[in-house]
């Protein structure tokens, strides 16, 4: 088999991997649905039964997010080492994998080697910014890259050899389970306030110490337009929740509008 007839099957590969049905944590339920945790399309997961009558989540029937969690820790792995120490460090810490996310239909494996194999595709000789004949679904305009505000490309966070992984500055690869290893580089302040608990999620045990799951950048942040949303923050606010019934007994709220318009002096 020659190099290019190789090269257009594995390229047929992509395209079936592109049409196959996503993989999901789990087996689902006949009833299952599936609901985001944080991302659309990014953070999602499958409902399904973890005991008799108890989903792993409850899903809302209005914005399709994750409601409740019927086991926080249901499709996690560990944390792994973190360059700063932390509470993570002294606690178990555990993520949800990026890579099922990412890579659900096994299409940036797939193209990986078809395509940045540094044969048909040769690694690049330098970090400068290109257009792209392919991608175009996630940056469409690779000249004017929607993070960094010009000062960053691609290269800068993705590895040039091996396209399954990110990049530090020093030219290790880093797992996009660990996409915060890779955020920490520029954002210093946020990764400051996401290791202290300030920034970001935590769901598990309250006490310290304790299991807890921690979210991880890309599971809120959209990497590749950080202008996504009101705030300019690569972060698409959710539309909110219902009002709360009133308890029973109580006609109305106009009690809270008491409060509409107090300001906190600081004293």
């Amino acid at each position: 088999m020659t190099s290019n007839k190789w090269c257009g099957n594995l390229i047929g590969l992509c395209f079936l991997a592109a049409v196959l049905p996503s993989t999901t944590y789990g087996e689902a339920t006949p009833a299952g649905k599936q609901c985001f945790e944080s991302r659309k399309d990014m953070s999602q997961v499958q409902q399904k039964a973890i005991h008799p009558g108890e989903p792993n989540v409850k899903c809302s029937p209005t914005t399709g997010a994750v409601l409740w969690w019927g086991d926080p820790f249901d499709g996690t792995i560990p944390m792994g080492d973190m360059p700063v120490e932390a509470d993570y460090s002294h606690e178990e810490a555990v993520v949800r994998p990026r890579e099922p996310q990412i890579d659900r239909n096994k299409l940036l494996t797939i193209c990986s080697m078809a395509c940045h194999n540094g044969q048909y595709v040769p690694y690049p000789k330098d970090k400068l910014p290109r257009p792209l004949r392919m991608h175009n679904d996630i940056v469409p305009d690779a000249m004017k890259l929607k993070h960094g505000k010009g000062a960053i490309w691609c290269l800068d966070c993705h590895h040039a050899a091996e396209r399954t992984k990110l990049i530090d500055h020093f030219g290790n690869p880093i797992s996009f389970n660990e996409p915060q290893k890779l955020c920490g580089k520029c954002h210093g302040q946020v990764y400051r306030r996401w290791r202290e608990g300030i920034h970001g999620k935590r769901i598990g045990m309250w006490k310290v110490g304790a299991k807890k799951r921690w979210w991880v950048c890309t599971e809120c942040h959209n990497p590749h337009d950080v202008e996504h949303g009101e705030q300019q923050s690569g972060f698409a606010q959710l539309d909110p929740e219902p009002a709360p019934m009133l308890p029973k007994g109580m006609k109305n709220a106009d009690h809270e509008r008491l409060h509409e318009h107090t300001h906190y002096s600081g004293h």
